[in-house]
């Protein structure tokens, strides 16, 4: 099953696109020549990259300035485009926190939830149906390695991801043999190629280099298996590394370990 053709009317809505693996993948995509619907926060930066995508590849690149977490503003843009033509839906916008969840700012974590959880599940409802009366479609969540095992002190985020990746591979299941493909992206950790040392986070300084994989091999990996329709893809090493060992180590043993790491990020 190959990527939905490119079409004039068609669009490939890519969220979280203003920076990573959004971005990454909505430069591969235009680069394949589909017309997109870009959706961050950022609205200067989103028309930054579209003028750059519309020169290099002759696509219609249009932008969407939403902040997902955000009840209305979801609403808004999921009355637009339950009536577009949705041909690929990449759910990529997301964010994490780090510490013991009865500290953490009950705003923030409110918001990781809408934007993890809510917004994937709403957004992917909103183009289904669509795609299932054209036929043809492919739809991509981004989940996360860590929503494979319980780990401390990162309780918020992997509830979420948890959720996202359980939601994407039962759709994956539910949609065979409709020309509609559905693939989890659970990667571990991701950066850009070169990150220079003042401008590195507390989990770039904690994990060793050569376990990160870049955000445009994760997309190049991506794009691949959501045109065959694989359920699951896992980029980069220490990604591939965390979903094997966490199906096989007992959680006893392997939680309390990767809470004391994420403990040191928070």
């Amino acid at each position: 099953m190959a990527l939905p053709i490119p079409s004039k009317s068609a669009r490939a809505l890519v969220t979280g696109a203003s920076q990573g693996i959004g971005l990454a993948i909505a430069r591969d995509l235009a680069r394949f020549g589909h017309n997109l619907i870009l959706v961050a926060r950022r609205e200067e930066i989103l028309k930054d990259i579209a003028a750059d995508l519309e020169n290099k590849h002759g696509v219609i690149v249009e932008v969407r300035a939403v902040d997902l977490a955000d009840q209305d503003q979801r609403a808004e843009l999921i009355e637009e485009i339950k009536d577009r033509e949705i041909n690929i839906i990449i759910n990529s916008a997301g964010i994490a926190s780090f510490g013991p969840f009865k500290d953490q700012d009950w705003n923030y974590e409110s918001k990781q939830f809408a934007l993890n959880a809510t917004a994937v599940f709403e957004l992917t409802h909103a183009v289904l149906g669509g795609m299932l009366e054209r036929g043809t479609g492919a739809i991509c969540n981004v989940g996360s390695a860590a929503g494979n095992v319980p780990i401390p002190n990162n309780a918020t985020y992997v509830l979420t991801k948890a959720g996202v990746n359980a939601f994407t591979e039962a759709l994956h299941y539910e949609l065979r043999g409709t020309g509609v493909s559905c693939t989890l992206l659970a990667p571990g950790p991701v950066r850009e190629a070169v990150v220079q040392a003042e401008d590195m986070s507390i989990v770039d300084k904690v994990v060793p280099g050569f376990l990160w994989t870049t955000y445009e091999s994760c997309s190049a990996e991506t794009l691949q298996a959501l045109s065959k329709n694989r359920r699951r893809v896992v980029p980069g090493p220490l990604g591939k590394a965390m979903n094997t060992v966490s199906s096989i180590a007992p959680t006893a043993v392997l939680s309390p370990v990767m809470g004391w790491v994420y403990k040191k990020m928070g």
